[in-house]
């Protein structure tokens, strides 16, 4: 038996799951959460036993990691840290260096590093967080598993911007997508359920959270994807806008005399739900207040309009459809919001069965038995995803 560590950080997050392999049992999982802020939480749980809660001031990165250890190490569920093989990094950018995931050296470290241009707010943490790994269990095989990698291989008609051809060429820029490891993890399992290859499935898989990506899937590989050069791209968020006219950002840099830079810290941070509520980025909080709050009712009108969008311009693509599969917070739990995306889209054969739909977060086939399109709910397992990529190239 292999135990295998995957490391999904974020910028004041560290998700963490310790798998044995390949039987792909969890053994513990936990969360660092606020991270670098007053209050932070360290929450750790083995399967059958109470969680485990320490609340500790300014908890570092170091510190977040050598905690995961000493967890591993102090309630036995490793005897001795070596016995952890390999570790698997989430990491956001892969840019057009990594089409797969790929084992860690210190070439790949810096390429990582270099492709922050990409994600700023996620490579340099990733980054950080393979060095730590690296000198806390300097014996155990680094993995990175890229989110961008999914969609190396779309169609160039998709992927590239109807900009100068040389700024492809000369500075990477292009349609990378984001949430690939969640996509490849629902689609594969979407196939798994309607009991056919995925090759031979048109598919539309909807990552519907506090960050949202739609994605199209033809034969098994993927055609389109709603996120672009970053993941501020595509279907309207929490806190994001989305897709919208480039010329806003020097329009609005005029008008509010800041910089282009503080524009697109608007559109990323105070736009999407939370921009037109002016309330809140959580779909639950707008819920609760939109039978008196027009503009709570208004965010959750134009999310749902920027998903049928996406959708129906990829039913158009694929030329036909066999299923669509909900995911991600929203996703796995929204139940009106799958009831009306569905309505809006019943001219292309997409209906959902009222008493299957009303169950949040449980892996299940929504769509009535004579539906021409399935409507699946998957909740989403990139760990599983990167802890198989692990198993793959560290072993």
């Amino acid at each position: 038996m292999l135990k295998e560590l995957v490391i999904n950080a974020g910028s004041s997050t560290l998700k963490w799951k310790l798998f044995s392999m390949p039987d792909e049992q969890i053994l513990a999982s936990g969360l660092v959460d606020r991270i670098d802020l007053p209050a932070s939480v360290f929450t750790a749980q083995q399967p059958g036993q109470e969680k485990y809660r320490i609340i500790q001031d300014n908890i570092t990165y170091d510190l977040a990691a050598t905690m995961v250890l000493s967890y591993l190490k102090d309630q036995g569920v490793v005897e001795h840290l070596h016995e952890i093989s390999g570790i698997g990094h989430r990491v956001v950018a892969g840019g057009e260096y990594f089409k797969d995931s790929v084992l860690v050296d210190n070439e790949v470290l810096a390429q990582i590093k270099e492709l922050s241009q990409y994600a700023p707010l996620h490579n340099p943490i990733e980054a950080r967080y393979i060095e730590i790994f690296m000198q806390l269990l300097p014996k155990a095989r680094q993995v990175a598993v890229f989110d961008t990698s999914l969609y190396a291989e779309m169609p160039k008609v998709n992927y590239l911007y109807p900009i100068p051809y040389e700024y492809y060429n000369e500075y990477g820029v292009r349609k990378y997508g984001a949430h690939g490891t969640s996509h490849r993890y629902v689609a594969q399992r979407a196939a798994e359920m309607l009991g056919r290859p995925l090759e031979d499935l048109k598919l539309i898989t909807c990552h519907l959270g506090s960050g949202s990506s739609i994605t199209a899937f033809d034969q098994g590989q993927v055609i389109d994807t709603s996120m672009g050069f970053t993941p501020l791209g595509g279907v309207m968020m929490a806190t994001r806008a989305g897709d919208l006219d480039a010329s806003l950002v020097a329009f609005l840099a005029e008008k509010l005399e800041i910089s282009v830079e503080e524009v697109v810290d608007i559109l990323n941070q105070k736009s999407g739900l939370l921009g037109i509520s002016q309330l809140s980025p959580d779909q639950r909080d707008l819920e609760e207040a939109a039978p008196t709050n027009p503009q709570a009712q208004l965010a959750l009108d134009m999310f749902i309009n920027r998903v049928v969008r996406f959708i129906g311009s990829y039913v158009a693509e694929l030329g036909g459809l066999d299923a669509i599969v909900f995911t991600a917070g929203c996703g796995e739990n929204a139940i009106e919001v799958r009831q009306k995306i569905a309505d809006q889209l019943s001219y292309f054969g997409l209906a959902v069965d009222a008493s299957r739909n009303d169950v949040r977060g449980k892996e299940r086939k929504i769509s009535p038995d004579n539906a021409t399109v399935d409507v699946l709910v998957v909740p989403t397992n990139e760990e599983l995803m990167i802890v198989r990529d692990v198993q793959r190239l560290a072993n």
